[in-house]
């Protein structure tokens, strides 16, 4: 890729699951799309992440027909998504026949570039995208989850990275959820990698919750990879006229740039978007929590009561984590450790365990990073066998059974993996589109799709 700097732009995907809690209608995309899809970005990112949950719980949106109108809307420009591993887009491991389904159909309907990640960095997570993603023709893109903690080293990510390109990776992506990843530990990284990996394209995706983003990306360009999040207008501009220079136009980036102020106005007004979501705290460096998880924690909180707890809950989520095995926080187990940090605050430390975080305790999502407080999981999963193989050879295929489930409603196979992955907000999305129910209003549910 020669010299020149490669940009994903993120606001049809990660930009507003990140601000608004990923509440942008396709009605607010689509008349951007001419003008992104001329702009000359290496990709796109469309689709994935929480998009998928929302459209459905919140937008009233089929994900499928979003992805396909966007496909014909930006016929230029390759398209790129957010894909969970094992997890696809929902928030537990499927079978096989599933993650294999759901890579050709999303293929099939627009994507080209698939970003995979597993929130434990566990490669066996990885093993069926990798192989379903290349299978069916796609740009396969797997990602480290970068944290820092004691266990997580430079080495540990070079290491990983090296894993993937053997496991058959087209490009590598650092994925920096929480803006952790500082500027001259940037540098150094991926000077690394790209001593290790070669010729593999290397791309940085950061947030700017820490307000580092900008300066990561900088250090990140010098050391010879691509980019992502913080705004892409100050990239161009301080990159141009250098041997890195994108090429891209800045008057057209800022016509693109005016219609989502529009937008952001009218979602500041509807209440969608939270000053504390949107606001740069260094503190980030210490509780880790990414920008999409704030805005629902928020959420979270507020139904519950306890906003003045806010602050209690991000201190309590670094203990957590120590005691889950210094995971990474990225969906699910920013949910994961996040709900009990609430649990913990709310009715004292570790007197509830949600199911989800007795799941992560007994290996049902893989294998932590470091070592679990044995105490905190005897309390929560009791005298249970951990789970030590990968944890998708305990499923047995899985992809006709939701079939029969979803039986005659099922209009078009897509509609079938979106009721595997989100079975009750599915049904509930079908039978609305159906005319069998009247649908309900925006904020009726109480469970909220959140980071990555």
């Amino acid at each position: 890729m020669a010299n020149k700097l490669y940009i994903t732009d993120t606001i049809l995907r990660d930009g507003h699951q990140s601000k608004a809690a990923t509440r942008m209608p396709l009605s607010d995309m689509l008349p951007a799309c001419e003008a992104l899809d001329n702009i000359g970005f290496w990709s796109l990112e469309v689709w994935g992440g929480a998009t998928f949950d929302a459209c459905l719980r919140y937008l009233n949106e089929d994900p499928w027909e979003r992805l396909r109108k966007l496909r014909k809307a930006l016929p230029k420009t390759k398209l790129q998504m957010l894909f969970r591993g094992q997890n696809i887009l929902g928030y537990k491991h499927y079978a096989d026949d599933v993650v294999e389904a759901f890579c050709r159909k999303a293929i099939e309907n627009g994507i080209d570039i698939i970003r995979i990640f597993d929130a434990l960095n566990d490669t066996r997570n990885l093993e069926a995208a990798i192989k379903y993603t290349k299978k069916y023709g796609g740009w396969c893109e797997p990602a480290l989850s970068y944290t820092i903690s004691p266990v997580h080293s430079e080495e540990y990510f070079v290491k990983l990275a090296k894993e993937l390109v053997e496991m058959g990776a087209d490009s590598i992506c650092i994925k920096d959820m929480a803006n952790l990843l500082l500027p001259y530990d940037a540098y150094s990284l991926v000077k690394k990698m790209k001593a290790e990996l070669g010729d593999i394209p290397i791309h940085l995706h950061t947030h700017n919750t820490t307000g580092t983003g900008d300066m990561t990306n900088l250090m990140a360009a010098q050391a010879g990879n691509g980019t992502a999040q913080p705004a892409t207008e100050s990239l161009v501009a301080t990159l141009k006229g250098t041997e890195r220079d994108t090429g891209l136009d800045l008057n057209a980036l800022a016509e693109v740039a005016k219609h989502f102020r529009k937008v952001q106005e009218r979602m500041m007004q509807e209440g969608i978007y939270t000053t504390k979501s949107m606001m740069v705290d260094t503190n980030t460096l210490i509780y880790q929590v990414p920008g999409g998880m704030l805005s629902n924690l928020v959420k979270q909180l507020k139904d519950a009561g306890a906003e003045d707890k806010y602050y209690d809950v991000l201190a309590e989520i670094p203990q957590v984590r120590k005691d889950f095995g210094y995971p990474p926080l990225v969906t699910p187990t920013s949910q994961i450790v996040g709900t009990q940090a609430v649990f913990n605050v709310l009715m004292g430390r570790y007197k509830t365990f949600p199911n989800n975080s007795k799941d992560l305790l007994r290996g049902a999502y893989g294998k932590v990073p470091g070592e679990v407080n044995e105490e905190v999981r005897k309390m929560a999963i009791g005298d249970e066998k951990v789970i030590t193989c990968r944890p998708a050879d305990l499923i047995e295929p899985e992809l006709e059974k939701y079939k029969k489930e979803l039986g005659e409603q099922a209009h078009q196979e897509e509609d079938v993996l979106s009721y595997a992955l989100l079975p009750q907000v599915a049904k509930k999305f079908f039978d609305v589109r159906d005319g069998l129910v009247k649908p309900e209003p925006e904020g009726s549910s109480s469970t909220s799709a959140t980071a990555s």
